[in-house]
């Protein structure tokens, strides 16, 4: 996934964003003390502020969106029945009510979730919100013209695999019930505690059936947020969002909602974009990015500028860049040749490959640092910072290598300091001080997706990354490692093709847990038992360093998304 944006879904399948794209040991931003931070004035209403963008917001339909937490720009306009709580640092990896009066309340084996609506919530145009509309919503998010969104509906729902949307089943969903107009409740074909997180995507916000007009409800969105679209061209390159005057603040403890006007501008260079936020000049100057980050080069003219360097909101998602085995190809069929590599590994010089320590944390884990995700310290193949050759060597002599080996590394030639050039030449050095030589085959960014995201041309051994959906250890250790998820026909992201029946039953029963911090412990455990398999060499969690505009107050840098959230932000 790309770094967060719109913070896309699960990160190696997207680049999955969060995004994104889509980090790590330190939980928060470290550039601003606490919320309401970015300026001695308190926030205000009014103004315009403007987002400066590399992707354009594509696909501005609710059924259409992959977001982590509602997304960015999206939960301006898209309440859901929960939200990620719009705080600093760790406590902002937490979900809260929404359009509900709760995070919701699940049967005694959590495979029914019942929600209440609150009082009082309408559409941009007064009409009155009901549980039918959220209902229709998720239906439509089915409808293959449709298609785009989190996938996990289609799985979880009781009966709904086959589901083909409104538009061609009039019936839609039984496990979707309606009693009345404020209660909403979900029948679920197994258990699942963290229902209250997948119902922070976008699918379940609220769409007027009558409103529905298919591909072009993008267009205009019926709005039950604060702003509403009054312009969409060029399918989200330029977005102008004003209030919502029927949004009451009353029913929404999460949105601050101080500007007029937001208005997205994308297309831009990444080199513009920090040019333009750096400058402050005009309207830049009560601007924010949402996707684009500071380059290493560009980190190091700011940090010598203290004026701009107090502009930089410093934050982390749950993100890892990894190497990734195929245990089917040889030699990586041998476990002490994985071992080996993970041995090999110099992860100072990779965190350097990625643009040096302000950028990249080191990882010994697959589950990113941070406490919500159930992080648990732990080094299956401890080589110190800067790898450990000699028992490299030992083990390749132990697989039968005594005199080395040759390998090729599969990696992208996008330059994204994830799995690009970069990363791969600083991974070639390391292994050879180990005896293995190591060749590198680079894609185009497309073609490097399709190769290692089939089974049938996956690699042996390639670069990936994965990020959070969510912060927790469900997203982010299930895809990977639950042979049930291992898709032979499409898109596998089971790079290890692990299919052991300890993990998959170990992840259910984490799945019947409503207890959260009960279920990080076990993801944390879980994620030591299948790190001593070596599958995966976990290399670094990203850091994200974002400008904004001076006249930009109110600074908030959650753990669920590492950026700035604009739903809390002022301007001058």
């Amino acid at each position: 996934m790309r770094q967060p944006s719109v913070i896309t879904r699960r990160v190696a399948a997207v680049s999955v964003s969060l995004v994104v794209a889509a980090g790590a040991a330190a939980c928060g931003p470290k550039d601003n003390d606490a919320k309401g931070s970015g300026g001695d004035s308190a926030p205000r209403k009014g103004g315009t502020l403007t987002v400066l963008n590399s992707e354009p917001q594509t696909d501005f339909d609710p059924a259409r969106l992959y977001t982590s937490g509602g997304g960015n720009v999206p939960s301006l306009v898209f309440r859901t029945l929960t939200t990620r709580n719009r705080e600093n640092g760790a406590v902002g990896s937490k979900v809260v009510p929404d359009l509900a009066t709760d995070t919701g309340r699940p049967n005694k084996d959590a495979t029914v979730w019942t929600y209440t609506l609150k009082k009082g919530l309408t559409y941009e145009d007064g009409t009155p919100i009901t549980s039918a509309d959220i209902k229709y919503g998720i239906e439509r998010s089915f409808a293959p013209e449709l298609s785009g969104g989190a996938p996990y509906l289609r799985d979880w729902l009781a009966g709904a695999a086959d589901y083909q949307g409104p538009y061609k089943d009039k019936k839609g969903l039984s496990a979707i019930e309606t009693p009345d107009s404020r209660t909403i409740v979900f029948h679920l074909d197994k258990p699942e505690g963290e229902f209250p997180f997948l119902a922070t995507q976008t699918q379940f916000a609220p769409v007027p059936q009558g409103k529905d007009n298919g591909t072009k409800y993008e267009e205009h969105p019926i709005s039950s947020g604060p702003y509403k679209v009054v312009k969409n061209e060029n399918d989200g390159e330029h977005v102008v969002l004003e209030r919502n005057t029927h949004w009451s603040a009353a029913t929404d403890d999460e949105r601050k909602a101080y500007p007029d006007t937001i208005d997205v501008r994308s297309g831009l260079d990444s080199s513009v974009i920090n040019q333009r936020l750096s400058a402050s000049q005009g309207a830049d100057a009560a601007a924010v990015t949402t996707d684009t980050n500071l380059g290493p080069a560009e980190l190091a003219k700011v940090s010598g500028d203290k004026q701009l360097a107090a502009r930089v909101g410093t934050g982390h998602f749950g993100y890892t860049n990894y190497i990734a085995f195929n245990p089917t190809v040889k030699p990586f069929d041998n476990p002490k040749v994985r071992q080996a590599v993970a041995y090999a590994v110099d992860r100072s010089s990779v965190v350097n490959a990625a643009g040096g320590s302000a950028l990249a944390e080191p990882a010994t884990t697959f589950l990113p640092d941070q406490k919500s995700f159930g992080y648990t310290p732990y080094d299956p193949f401890p080589a110190g910072a800067s790898g450990n050759a000699a028992k490299a060597r030992e083990l390749l002599a132990q697989a039968g290598y005594k005199n080395g080996l040759t390998v090729t590394l599969t990696h992208s030639n996008a330059k994204d300091f994830e799995t690009s050039p970069e990363i791969a030449t600083a991974v070639q050095d390391a292994l050879k001080k180990a005896g293995i030589t190591v060749k590198l085959q680079g894609l185009e960014d497309n073609d490097y997706r399709d190769k290692i995201h089939s089974v049938k041309t996956e690699p042996g051994l390639f670069l990936a990354h994965w990020g959070a959906d969510w912060p927790s250890g469900g997203p982010f250790l299930a895809p990977i490692f639950d042979g049930r998820q291992i898709v032979k026909d499409g898109a596998n992201f089971n790079t290890g093709l692990l299919n052991d029946k300890s993990v998959n039953d170990e992840i259910d029963a984490i799945n019947k847990l409503t207890d959260l911090d009960a279920a990080a412990k076990r993801w944390g455990a879980l994620d030591q038992k299948i790190g001593d398999k070596a599958l995966v060499v976990p290399l670094f969690h990203p850091v994200y360093k974002r400008l904004y505009g001076s006249a930009v107050k109110n600074i908030v840098i959650s753990d669920w998304t590492g950026v700035l959230d604009i739903s809390q932000v002022s301007v001058k």
